[in-house]
């Protein structure tokens, strides 16, 4: 009788750790599925730079080499001697939500070049090699106009982090590169967070920054909140601390991910902005 019993139980316990495990299956086949509409959320509304108090940018439109027509926006240096800031957005919204950082380096007479992403108020669908093709068709664009690459600073935001890193690497001759809440790589926030996925399996979009920061010779500033719980200062530190020199770090108290952004980070940047070499600007216009 006990023998028996014990056959039922294992059999109802095998029933059910098989349908625990094709429940897990397809959860899992489910995330590898949909995790660029996990990853990515461009806001449907079309950014339009007047409407956000930043009338001086305007359109650039740039075709990507997989034939994409994308806009990006732009307003050149005001002066031989300014570089112009490349900005690359997190992943999420439109680039209006960032008005509020572009304003002090067009009032300091900046030049800025605000990237705009496949399927953020463009055509197309983000991917990490999609949005590589993406920056180096508005970077090239702005070349094209006369700004050298010893011209241009790299301005990576969350996930945009990852694609400054990316140009930093492509373009090396660019004369700083500022990360602001970045992360070592997409898949190590993901396992940190998620540890019964087997996120490093799954991930498609990798934007492996550590791997990669080790052939960045510009000078860094790198700004994270010390409260991030979207991607956990750990990682900043973590990327800081493989980053060459000259590099400089400000870890914001009380931030989390979405207000590191106060008036001390911004006159921080303004100081990083006016201690990287102009020199060779004015000489080349000469």
């Amino acid at each position: 009788m006990k023998r028996l019993l014990w056959r039922h139980f294992y059999r109802r316990a095998g029933g059910w750790i098989l349908t625990l495990v094709l429940v897990y299956g397809v959860f899992i086949g489910s995330l590898f599925v949909m995790q660029r509409s996990l990853m990515y959320f461009p806001d449907a509304v079309r950014f339009v730079p007047s409407e956000w108090a930043l009338p001086e940018m305007k359109p650039l439109p740039v075709v990507t080499k997989d034939g994409l027509h994308l806009m990006s926006w732009y307003r050149p240096p005001q002066a031989l001697d300014k570089l112009t800031v490349v900005f690359f957005q997190g992943n999420a919204g439109h680039l209006g939500y960032r008005n509020y950082k572009f304003r002090p380096w067009l009032d300091a007479g900046y030049g800025v070049l605000l990237v705009g992403y496949r399927g953020f108020c463009n055509p197309g669908s983000p991917s990490e090699q999609g949005l590589y093709m993406d920056a180096r068709a508005a970077i090239n664009a702005i070349r094209a106009k006369g700004v050298p690459e010893n011209g241009m600073v790299f301005y990576g935001e969350s996930m945009g982090t990852g694609v400054a890193v990316q140009m930093a690497t492509e373009y090396p001759h660019a004369v700083g590169l500022i990360l602001e809440s970045p992360y070592t790589s997409i898949p190590d926030v993901g396992a940190d967070r998620y540890p019964l996925v087997p996120v490093r399996w799954l991930l498609l979009d990798r934007f492996d920054s550590i791997a990669k920061i080790k052939k960045v010779h510009m000078p860094l500033l790198l700004l994270h909140g010390e409260m991030d719980q979207v991607i956990p200062i750990k990682f900043g530190k973590k990327l800081f601390a493989a980053a060459n020199e000259p590099k400089q770090s400000y870890y914001v108290p009380d931030a989390g991910h979405n207000n590191v952004y106060n008036l001390k980070v911004q006159q921080i940047i303004l100081n990083f902005l006016a201690d990287l070499p102009t020199a060779q600007l004015l000489d080349e216009q000469k």
